[in-house]
């Protein structure tokens, strides 16, 4: 069995169970982010994440250690679909979303709440969406598609409804690619599709899946992409930490701390790989702190614990 799937399995099942109600976030001291004295804590920051899409659960787990030893209070709000992430962030029912994709995947959303959003920088410059196949597959772009329509069941398996992945599949690829006749996207959820990927690669039967990158399913599992000659996915975008409208005034040495993290593709992909396979959930903590120590250079503003 793969225990990188199962581990995420778990996690996303777990997260789907707990109600969207964010009430309990609504008396987040958000304005009470003063300079605060020795010892003093510097007011609740809440980071809402979707944890079955591990860039946002993994830069979670390591603004929550960072903030907390720069002493703020975190809370930890999991979500399970994009919208309501983005309302609660306008509505600053949220202070932080520490994993968008703002540019190209979460454009829409941008469109509708962006007045409301403050960027508050990026810290990976290369996400990309993707359409992948099994290794063995004789397909090699999305325009092979429509002649093994039959071996695919006419079925492309997506993530969550509201994932700009699945928007861009519906608004974009379909129809420049011409599939609409020939396939059906099949959404869920995230979990739901790694399970379709899993069952595939293992009897070695063809598949079709959305995904993106970074994301460790790329190297957990026997898959490469599919060339997009039309760039129907859209370009390479930067992910991006969002705050509430008013984050840099609410919390400012927050904003310089967050502002100041930068990943590269190493530095990204040992992240994820620590947060959610090398030590796995309930080790998160531990995760972080080994990253820190092995990758210092990842961040320009110096992270200390809060004496």
């Amino acid at each position: 069995m793969n225990t990188r799937f199962t581990r995420r399995a778990l996690a996303a099942t777990a997260a789907s169970t707990l109600a969207l109600t964010l009430a309990a976030c609504g008396d987040s001291d958000s304005g009470d982010s003063g300079s605060g004295g020795e010892g003093e804590a510097k007011g609740t920051i809440t980071l809402g994440f979707i944890p079955s899409w591990t860039d946002g659960l993994s830069t979670a787990y390591l603004l929550e250690d960072q903030l907390t030893k720069a002493g703020y209070e975190v809370e930890m709000q999991t979500l399970t679909e994009a919208g309501p992430l983005y309302t609660a962030l306008s509505k600053g029912d949220v202070d932080m979303y520490p994993s968008a994709w703002p540019e190209v995947t979460h454009a829409s959303y941008m469109e509708e709440y962006g007045d409301k959003i403050e960027d508050v920088g990026a810290y990976y410059d290369n996400a990309k969406l993707t359409f992948a196949v099994p290794e063995y597959s004789e397909m090699q772009s999305i325009a092979d598609l429509p002649d093994h329509a039959d071996e695919l069941d006419g079925k492309i398996i997506g993530i969550e409804p509201g994932a700009g992945l699945t928007k861009a599949t519906k608004d974009s690829v379909i129809p420049d690619y011409g599939l609409g006749s020939d396939f059906e996207l099949v959404t869920s959820s995230t979990t739901g599709m790694l399970a379709e990927l899993k069952k595939a690669t293992d009897a070695e039967e063809e598949i079709v899946v959305t995904l993106w990158r970074p994301f460790w399913a790329n190297s957990a599992f026997p898959v490469r992409d599919l060339k997009d000659p039309k760039g129907a996915l859209g370009e390479p975008e930067a992910l991006h930490f969002l705050g509430s409208e008013t984050f840099s005034e609410d919390f400012p040495e927050a904003a310089e701390l967050i502002a100041g993290i930068k990943l590269d593709d190493e530095q990204y992909g040992a992240l994820e790989d620590m947060v959610v396979n090398e030590y796995g959930e309930g080790k998160e903590t531990e995760a972080i702190d080994a990253f820190v120590e092995e990758y210092p250079e990842a961040f320009e503003t110096e992270l200390t614990e809060k004496k």
